[in-house]
């Protein structure tokens, strides 16, 4: 983005944790409100589990307020199946909301451990799909000079984490301070998916977004860091090769000729991304440079390998010292420019799954950091149809993300949170 101001125990049944379902489509977000997790075998309740709704009628959309925290809210997720909100804060901190209340203590408080301020800090969470057994989540923070993905565990109190158990999987080097990505999913292929920006400073001098392999000259002379501007997916419950985490069979370099933990190619700052609960459809939101901000959907079973162009590209426009060669890319659906539509740093949202306003069952809802409205999106055929909200929407959004139940909370830099609702 653009600048921006326990353990549980292991019951037998839950088994060494979670395994991809060998019928699994390719992406496909893991749905925290349906049933059994990732091994098949785990019977551990949630803490708190999730509360049903009386469904209400209408589209007329609201944001309202449930609550503030220190610093950027970055996002505001939770585990499968669990009834309780987690927030993360961009200095260090998650806190919890039950019943949309906050929870006086922090569930985990990293903040002396990472750099943050501007567009660097804790950046990503996810948990893992079989969190009720093994107590798994994951984060994403800055360091001074890396991108970090780390695994915490739960400790005995549901609502306190394990700060001891932190477990770095990846540590990506990063020369600059912006465009850090850190937006965390897993499918519902099992497999954990990773957005990360071009490393920054200024349209990608170092042509990460279409660099794939260390080795090549071509990235050897620019200085290149190959897993930067992309999204990767990695299995962290099958470690192999030396690495922590194992490379996911159908990746695109998974047998070489790349980077084997690259999933999509060319991202600029994919700084909120997800999928759709019920299609699998990957749904993303690609901070622009200096002309457009971009919406790009790729259907379930149509995501391995794609490339969206950056730094060749910069939406549908040439970019850069690049020969422009649009063979193999995928261009945006939407295209938000600067001056006409006065967006400048997109957060791609999510579509509502809720089961509490049926009205909005389909509807993708997005916005922009700058522009701060609240914008509404259907994907059919490979067209993208979008209509912006009238209204006064929450200033600087840093997100829109959904609950287990399948609710939408959007944060903001200012760390507000709010439930996104609908009615006649």
């Amino acid at each position: 983005m653009r600048t921006l101001a326990l353990l549980l125990a292991l019951a037998a049944a839950c088994g060494g944790g979670h395994k991809a379902k060998d019928d699994a489509p390719i992406g496909g977000g893991h749905d925290g409100s349906g049933g059994g997790s990732g091994s098949g075998g785990c019977t551990t309740p949630p803490a708190v589990p999730v509360a049903a709704c009386t469904p209400v009628s209408g589209t007329t959309v609201a944001a309202n307020k449930i609550g503030q925290v220190s610093g950027g809210a970055m996002l505001a997720t939770s585990p499968p199946n669990d009834g309780r909100l987690f927030v993360v804060e961009q200095g260090g901190r998650i806190r919890i909301f039950q019943n949309e209340q906050i929870v006086a203590t922090p569930f985990l408080d990293i903040s002396g451990d990472i750099v943050a301020g501007g567009e660097q800090g804790l950046l990503g969470l996810a948990f893992d799909p079989d969190y009720a057994c093994n107590g798994y989540f994951y984060v994403w923070y800055t360091l001074s000079n890396a991108d970090v993905l780390a695994r915490f565990t739960v400790s005995s109190d549901p609502n306190k984490a394990d700060a001891a158990s932190k477990q770095v999987l990846l540590s990506i080097p990063d020369f600059a301070t912006n465009h850090n990505g850190g937006m965390l999913e897993f499918g519902a292929d099992g497999f954990l998916y990773i957005g990360t920006g071009d490393g920054g400073g200024g349209g990608d001098p170092h042509r990460n977004g279409q660099a794939i392999d260390r080795t090549a000259a071509s990235c050897t002379s620019t200085q290149c860091e190959p897993l930067l501007g992309k999204i990767l997916r990695i299995d962290p419950a099958h470690p192999a090769n030396g690495k922590p985490y194992g490379i996911p069979a159908d990746n695109p370099f998974a047998n070489g000729g790349g980077e084997p933990e690259i999933f999509i190619i060319g991202t600029r700052n994919p700084w909120r991304w997800s999928f759709d609960r019920q299609t699998g459809d990957l749904w993303i939101g690609d901070v622009g440079q200096d002309v457009d901000e971009e919406l790009d959907v790729l259907p379930a079973g149509q995501q391995v390998g794609k490339n969206l162009g950056w730094s060749m590209y910069e939406a549908n426009r040439n970019y850069g010292n690049y020969t422009p060669d649009p063979n193999g890319k995928t261009f945006p659906q939407l295209v938000k420019n600067h001056t006409a539509d006065g967006w400048h740093a997109i957060i791609g949202g999510q579509v509502y799954r809720g089961p509490c306003y049926p009205d909005l069952a389909g509807k993708y809802f997005f916005t922009d950091n700058t522009a701060s409205t609240m914008s509404v999106a259907t994907y059919s055929a490979g067209t993208v149809t979008s209509t912006d909200l009238a209204g006064t929407w929450p200033s600087s959004p840093a997100s829109i993300h959904a609950d287990a139940r399948g609710e939408l909370y959007e944060t903001t830099t200012n760390g507000s949170v709010y439930h996104i609702t609908a009615g006649p």
